[in-house]
């Protein structure tokens, strides 16, 4: 697997990247502001994540999908790590992310990469989205808010 920074000629993997977010809207606007990032695999498409600087020396991961036949092989992890040195190189402080009180998968992937929970924003999925969204038979409703200082 090869993890690079998408080209600026290149076709953002809007489908990837649903998965994560379901608003192509928003997903749109960051992704312009921010570093899009693929992982490829045999001359596919495997794996993105954004990084979205958002304060002096602060970027967050705002995004991050694997393909789901390839789910629970690590490659997860390794985009997170992945991330993680890009921040650093880059010369950030702190990563921040953020994922919904459903995603216990990447809650728990979140805290083995040495990510620490900072604070929840209460609503932040009611106030953003229209339609309801459901994982793990459980409402996403708020933003559990993580951090690590590199």
């Amino acid at each position: 697997m090869n993890i690079r920074k998408l080209n600026p000629d290149e076709k953002t993997p809007m489908e990837l990247l649903l998965l994560a977010d379901p608003s192509e809207s928003l997903i749109e606007e960051y992704v312009i502001r921010g570093e899009c990032f693929v992982a490829e695999s045999e001359n596919q498409t495997i794996g993105v994540y954004v990084l979205l600087p958002t304060r002096p020396e602060t970027v967050e991961l705002v995004n991050i999908a694997v393909i789901e036949n390839l789910h629970n092989r690590g490659i997860g992890k390794q985009l997170v790590l992945h991330a993680i040195q890009a921040a650093k190189s880059r010369g950030y402080k702190t990563i921040e992310v953020g994922t919904g009180n459903s995603s216990i998968g990447q809650l728990m992937l979140y805290q083995k990469c040495g990510f620490r929970i900072i604070g929840v924003d209460l609503e932040f999925f009611i106030r953003h989205y229209t339609e309801k969204i459901f994982e793990n038979g459980i409402q996403c409703r708020d933003m559990i808010r993580l951090s690590q200082d590199l």
